[in-house]
């Protein structure tokens, strides 16, 4: 399984190291630029970096916001973490409950129950348009 890529640009201590845990915490690759190192990054790679910046390539279901209550806290429960586990499952396996509760180690009914609890919307999986 592939991991996702979080790329923060800031120079603002703070909210660098509030990336750095929460991508800790969430099994995320992080990069950090400066936003001097941005800026040069975005001059000598030209439109493609540019166009993710303004947002005409940027796929909306690929945005990672970071919620201010999971930024403050250093401990995750064990639903919050099960939750993002089901839910990267199920975007692995494009909405494949059968196939995204056989790589968890759970049961189908199970993986059922627990999107039922935790609200997980299965079809969000399967509309996302692969490049």
């Amino acid at each position: 399984m592939a991991r996702s890529m979080v790329i923060v640009v800031s120079d603002d201590h703070e909210i660098v190291q509030k990336a750095r845990n929460f991508a800790y915490t969430m099994g995320l690759t992080l990069e950090i630029y400066s936003v001097s190192q941005w800026e040069e990054k975005q001059s000598s790679q030209g439109a493609s970096v540019q166009s993710l910046i303004s947002g005409s390539n940027q796929n909306p279901s690929n945005v990672i916001q970071f919620p201010q209550a999971s930024l403050n806290k250093k401990v995750k429960t064990i639903d919050e973490l099960e939750s993002v586990a089901i839910e990267n499952a199920i975007h692995e396996y494009k909405g494949n409950l059968t196939e995204a509760a056989r790589a968890l180690g759970i049961g189908r009914a199970t993986l059922y129950r627990k999107v039922k609890q935790y609200k997980i919307d299965p079809s969000l999986a399967r509309r996302k348009k692969v490049a």
